[in-house]
């Protein structure tokens, strides 16, 4: 007997169909059974199950001789299921890598419940993925089972199918099966929850359900075999339910309640509604509204709009209330474009006024990652400034939400305000590390210190030109027109000057003199690193490891490779993960944050996170090369690396000059660490080469050698010798680190670089 039975019904989902099967074929806990049924498709999805069938005994074929749709093609394949558990997929969604072993782990851990509910995305056609908004009733609550009357939250989230898994004895028992219609799932999922005697919850995305740009449930407003106006049947049968179940009366004003919201959602999604059709809808929605009315259902203030709209059926009203809410935008629209041009005109009028005053000597204006918060190589020097040249008055430009990350005795200023244009056109320094406003009329006399924001690895600047994933709308022209207007060009190392010189041509001069924002490597102390952790809750005692991978410009969406909950399962409790998203991605790296797993996408200063960590894993971000100052132990996972390489270009071969180990797979990437090869001696030996081409001047003085030789005109700042050099030590430092006895050691030696054998 299977410990999962897997149902899949299938109709016309030929495109996606094989990556579904193969999302489930290919989980790490293979014992399972996948009963795919195919409802009569007119494509190939029954030719595929076979396909499929003929390479895996796991899988059952069922074809069906005619279509009866999604809800009877399930029950067809519970008549074949034999499993401990029964998971229902939609043909078009994907399970995600190892969720099957995270569910049978969470049901033995809550003790085989009747239904463990847990979490899943909803990924649209261009490969958005988008978690549930009410994930947060899914939060993991020790390991007792409990009843719905304990967690009724859950019944707000999304009534179908396929975010759970059911004990097969436990739906055999009560008899449960799936009625016929579009909105099967309806009077499925409230009598599973409302019968069971223990449910459990797993806060982890099991299943990316797939949201195409028509043919799905919530995008189709076809009639007959899709008619959504069996949403009314559907309701009557939930209601039937609770009749026949005396005992289960008090759910009654809940369902109701969440009966209106679903009606009444269906009824103002545009698209949702066949043409014609929206005045009979809210009829029988009306009807329905009287046949179930239930004491007691309360109703939140926010959606007594549409309440109102489903009990008294009010289509005209609603209509006419819709017109004049459109007209009323059109004219506020039409009066805010109006008022914006007349800001912007004026906003050109005050900066060509300001520009005709005098320079201002005394002042100094930053600004980091357009418009991010006060960091980076401008905080750093921003922060000198005010040391070291404390007659000048320093300005950051920041949108709102990042106001809070600048010093107090620093103006912050929003972009694109009359302060915003005053600053730039008659402060004497602008420091940033990307370009300021095209706009920005640079004018004699003005200093203009770009920062940069790394050592580049990948191609940079005129290189782009022939890597158009990579450059997409980059305009070159205007990209030397910027590099025009610099006066300096900071430069971390030889390697950095060279590349800056060529792809940025321009008559700057380039102070290599190191990275300001790595000044701190060199100056905090052991205490600055234990209260930085303790900030970020990592645990006393643990080895905390950051994991910062950098973008991929061929790619629209944030790249997962790494199962993060998975490695910490392997690596076992004495690691923590610190995940941080790179800054052009919206969204952490992983949802299940907190404990061993944490999200410090947003926290404003990543020199503050390398502090606090022990070790870093990383693919091709630069953050590397300021991480090999700190002299702690860098990990490269480089799964992807010809591609990479091929989109972007890179400008030498990182696994063959590489800042410690290199790991091609997860696998790979766990047994570095659980041998303790990520900071053994070949690690150290590949680091301390690394630091020597590429951090020659991190000694904790680049901010003052720049404000020294800009501001103050003062000679050349000595740099001290790398040898004498002695950053802030990681808390695991000290820590004796055997290998791990629960992870397996690999047969034979962990790979690295053909270099590293040399």
């Amino acid at each position: 007997m299977p410990r999962f039975s897997v149902i899949i019904p299938a109709y016309k989902v030929q495109a996606y169909l094989s990556q579904c099967l193969e999302s489930v074929l290919g989980q790490s806990c293979p014992d399972l059974e996948l009963i795919a049924v195919d409802d009569c498709s007119p494509d190939a999805c029954g030719a595929l199950i076979d396909e499929f069938a003929a390479r895996d005994a796991r899988v059952h074929p069922v074809h069906l001789p005619e279509n009866v749709g999604c809800g009877r093609a399930r029950n067809a394949g519970l008549k074949h299921a034999s499993g401990d558990y029964l998971i229902f997929l939609d043909g078009d969604d994907i399970l995600t890598p190892d969720a099957l072993r995270t569910i049978a782990d969470r049901l033995k851990e809550t003790s085989e419940p009747d239904v463990l509910v847990y979490d899943f995305a909803r990924t649209d056609w261009s490969g958005e993925a988008v978690r549930n908004q009410l994930a947060q009733q899914l939060t993991e609550e020790g390991t007792a089972p409990f009843r719905l009357d304990d967690r009724p939250g859950l019944l707000r989230v999304l009534p179908v199918a396929w975010n759970k898994a059911y004990r097969r004895e436990f739906v055999e028992g009560e008899g449960l099966a799936f009625p016929p219609g579009h909105h099967a799932d309806t009077p499925w999922t409230y009598p599973v929850l409302l019968s069971a005697e223990t449910i459990a919850t797993l806060d982890r995305v099991c299943v990316n359900h797939r949201r195409r740009r028509q043919g799905s449930v919530l995008t189709t407003s076809t009639v007959g075999h899709f008619d959504v106006f069996d949403i009314f049947e559907q309701y009557d049968r939930v209601f039937a339910h609770l009749d026949s179940h005396p005992e289960l009366a008090h759910w009654r004003p809940v369902l109701f309640r969440r009966m209106v919201d679903h009606l009444s959602s269906v009824f103002v999604t545009r698209g949702r509604l066949p043409r014609g059709s929206r005045a009979g809808f809210l009829r029988k929605s009306r009807a329905h509204y009287r046949r179930y009315r239930t004491p007691g259902a309360q109703i939140r203030v926010g959606i007594r709009a549409r309440h109102a709209l489903v009990r008294f059926g009010a289509h005209r009203t609603y209509r006419l209330l819709s017109l004049a809410s459109h007209l009323n935008r059109r004219f506020l629209k039409l009066g805010s474009k109006t008022l914006r041009a007349a800001h912007v005109a004026a906003l050109r009028l005050h900066y060509r006024v300001q520009r005709s005053l005098p320079l201002r000597a005394d002042r100094a204006v930053f600004s980091s990652h357009r418009g991010r918060g006060h960091g980076c190589n401008p905080g750093a020097l921003e922060s000198a400034f005010r040391a070291l040249a404390p007659h000048i008055r320093t300005a950051w430009i920041a949108r709102p939400e990042h106001h809070h990350t600048v010093p107090a005795s620093t103006r912050r200023i929003r972009p694109g305000s009359a302060a915003y244009w005053t600053a730039l056109a008659r402060s004497k320094y602008l420091v940033n590390n990307v370009d300021f406003d095209d706009r920005l009329v640079k004018r004699p006399g003005q200093i203009l210190i770009q920062t940069q924001h790394g050592t580049p690895l990948k191609f940079m600047g005129l290189d782009l030109q022939d890597r158009p994933a990579a450059a997409r709308d980059t305009d070159f022209a205007e990209l030397l027109r910027d590099a025009d207007k610099w006066d300096y060009c900071l430069s971390a190392n030889r390697h950095s000057t060279l590349i800056w010189e060529r792809v940025f041509p321009a008559s700057y001069t380039t102070l290599e003199y190191g990275l300001p924002r790595n000044d701190v490597f060199q100056q905090a102390t052991s205490a600055d690193v234990t209260r930085l952790r303790e900030s970020l809750g990592i645990p006393a005692g643990t080895v905390a490891v950051l994991y910062a991978p950098t973008y991929r410009d061929y790619r629209r969406t944030q790249r997962h490779t790494l199962d993060l909950e998975r490695v910490l399962r392997q690596l076992g409790p004495r690691f923590v993960v610190l995940t941080r998203a790179h800054h052009s991605y919206d969204a952490p790296l992983t949802q299940a944050s907190g404990g061993r797993l944490i999200d410090v996408s947003d926290h404003p200063s990543i020199e503050s996170l390398c502090l606090a960590s022990d070790a870093l894993v990383t693919d091709y971000s630069s953050l590397m090369f300021d991480y090999a100052g700190l002299d702690r132990p860098i990990v490269v996972h480089a799964d992807d690396w010809e591609a990479y390489e091929a989109a972007r270009g890179t400008y030498f071969d990182l696994r063959a000059f590489p800042p410690g180990a290199v790991a091609r797979s997860e696998d790979e990437l766990i047994d570095i660490f659980a041998t303790g090869h990520w900071r053994g001696s070949r690690s150290t030996q590949l680091r301390a080469a690394f630091r020597e081409r590429f951090c020659p001047y991190e000694d904790g003085r680049a901010a003052e050698r720049v404000v020294r030789r800009v501001v103050l005109g003062e000679g050349e700042t000595p740099v001290v010798p790398l040898s004498e050099r002695h950053p802030v030590p990681s808390a695991a430092a000290a820590r004796p680190l055997t290998p791990l006895p629960t992870v397996p050691r690999p047969v034979g030696p962990v790979p690295v670089p053909v270099s590293q054998t040399l």
